[in-house]
């Protein structure tokens, strides 16, 4: 797996998939007794016209891009969350040890062309 191939997965299978997830949770909130502002949550959302529930995913769809950009950004040294400005290394280890944030590659930067080429 390069960086590139991580970022793809990344954005299926944590960026799409938590949109997916809390737009389910939305819909219907899973458990026999949910919390009461989990189901007022659901009966406002439901009660939305269609347009208004695509304009909600959106925004939840963005927030999830966010958090996701963020979070590459720590990983590349753009963001510092700590004081000795170390540096993080990730690794991926298949039949080959590859490092996914060498110098010169911000993941980050390649989330953001993955989201410009697909709007």
């Amino acid at each position: 797996m390069n960086s590139q191939q991580f970022v793809a997965a990344l954005e299926a299978y944590v960026q799409d998939a938590a949109t997916d997830a809390t737009i389910s949770v939305l819909q219907s909130p899973p458990g026999r007794r949910p919390p009461q502002a989990r189901r007022e949550r659901s009966a406002w959302y439901n009660g939305l016209s269609a347009q208004d529930q695509a304009q909600v995913r959106s925004v939840v769809a963005e927030a999830t891009a966010t958090t996701l950009f963020g979070m590459l950004a720590v990983l590349d040294g753009a963001r510092v969350v700590d004081d000795e400005k170390g540096r993080f290394e990730l690794f991926h280890t298949g039949r080959e040890r590859t490092l996914l944030n060498p110098n010169g590659i911000d993941l980050h930067d390649l989330l953001r062309r993955a989201d410009d080429e697909t709007g």
